[in-house]
């Protein structure tokens, strides 16, 4: 344990180290070209956002040495505790909090903003890690299942209540986790036929929709009734009924919830994806916009500080977001795609890395890390290239904002020091 406190640096790999330095060098290059103007250059100033964002990324030198300095025990013994405060940060917001465009997010420090959110992911992957590391912890118990969808839940519903819907569906991520140690698949199923029945509820009104299903789940009635005779009816005809119950009540659930509680922009972004509509003007002009600018760059890209779109801001807040749309355009798909290639050789390299380890307790925060990274990649470039609706989801560790950098690389590093911990001692 002394070597390890001698030598913070003793067993980091290196290659996720580069990774991220790369990442996060080019990110900022992007939020330079999205927010620089005519003004006088300021690199190290808070009047510019490629400013404060280089300050971040400075900043970031300290929270990582301070993330290292600690070793990996501490990390899973006081994972509970870190766990429990990043929550009373996320009840604080209504109390605290500062509101903008519309969600009380925010902690507010004068010229920094810090947005809890994005660092309760971390938190609650160190919890889900301990909790399911314990030996006697089994997936075959409900009451295990239960435990875990609270830990993943509970930073969900208050985050839910912000309200910012983008960040909490982060944790929908924690699934592919949850599946990797024994959870039966059927969840995902679930959650992917509650997928298709929202949309098809969208795309055709409540009694099309449960009309057809109805008629479906009656041909298999009969068709089971067919093959099992009285028998099956004696014996399962409560799971017929609660079947049939079940699907009526979500169905009507589902469109009153879509017509009544969601906000009208929520319901234009569905709707604009799904074809029902055209807004590139209103609700779907930041989306239109995007996919312009992303499609303008062609195969090598207009070149730094040369995309007209970009540099004449016609895609709004492009430095959070939307950045990646600043990469389409002055990069071009080729530049695109070697970030993509970069995320996928990060995700390689962490699951590699988790499955190396001996430690239960640092697989499962691996296998966490590289979830939630995946889920942020996938949807916020499906965002910006109008595969997904809009739902605030930043790319990691090119968006601008301070919160979003540090979030991840505490995210990141803690990994980085469990498995230097598993390199040490080998």
């Amino acid at each position: 344990m002394r070597r390890e406190r001698n030598n913070i640096f003793a067993g980091v790999d290196w290659l996720l180290v580069l990774i991220f330095a790369v990442l996060v060098s080019f990110g900022w290059l992007n939020i330079y070209s999205a927010s620089n103007t005519d003004q006088e250059i300021e690199l190290l100033s808070f009047s510019t956002k490629y400013g404060k964002q280089l300050i971040f990324i400075f900043l970031t030198i300290p929270l990582i040495i301070t993330i290292l300095f600690f070793n990996s025990e501490f990390y899973e013994k006081f994972s509970g505790i870190f766990y429990i405060i990043s929550l009373a940060t996320l009840v604080g917001l209504f109390i605290f909090g500062k509101t903008i465009n519309g969600a009380t997010s925010w902690y507010n420090f004068g010229v920094l903003g810090l947005q809890p959110s994005e660092f309760v992911k971390a938190f609650t992957a160190l919890a889900v890690a301990k909790l399911m590391s314990d030996r006697k912890y089994s997936f075959k118990l409900v009451k295990n299942q239960i435990k875990a969808f609270v830990v993943i839940f509970a930073p969900a519903f208050l985050i839910t209540l912000q309200p910012d819907v983008g960040s909490a569906l982060i944790y929908l991520s924690f699934f592919l986790v949850l599946h990797r140690e024994g959870l039966t698949l059927n969840y995902i199923i679930l959650g992917a036929v509650v997928i298709v029945l929202f949309i098809l509820t969208i795309l055709f009104g409540v009694p099309w929709v449960l009309s057809i299903l109805y008629i479906v789940l009656s041909i298999f009635t009969v068709y089971a009734i067919y093959r099992g005779g009285r028998r099956f009816l004696r014996f399962n005809w409560y799971k017929v009924a609660a079947l049939y119950v079940t699907v009526a009540i979500f169905i009507v659930g589902t469109g009153y919830t879509y017509t009544n509680i969601f906000k009208q922009h929520h319901r234009d972004r569905f709707e604009i994806l799904l074809g029902l509509k055209k807004d590139n003007q209103g609700i779907g002009y930041n989306s239109y916009q995007s996919e312009l600018t992303v499609s303008s760059g062609g195969f090598n890209g207009k070149g730094f500080l040369r995309g007209d779109l970009t540099q004449g801001k016609f895609v709004p807040e492009q430095h959070t977001d939307y950045i990646f749309s600043v990469i389409g355009e002055e990069w071009g798909f080729l530049g695109g795609t070697i970030v993509i290639i970069l995320f996928m050789l990060m995700l390689y390299r962490i699951l590699y890395l988790a499955e190396t380890h001996t430690n239960k307790f640092g697989r499962i925060y691996g296998y966490s890390l590289a979830s939630i990274l995946f889920f942020h990649v996938i949807v916020n470039i499906g965002m910006v290239i109008g595969l997904l609706p809009t739902v605030g989801i930043p790319l990691p560790f090119f968006s601008y904002g301070g919160s979003s950098l540090w979030g991840f690389t505490i995210l990141l590093f803690i990994f980085i020091r469990l498995d230097a911990h598993k390199n040490h001692d080998l």
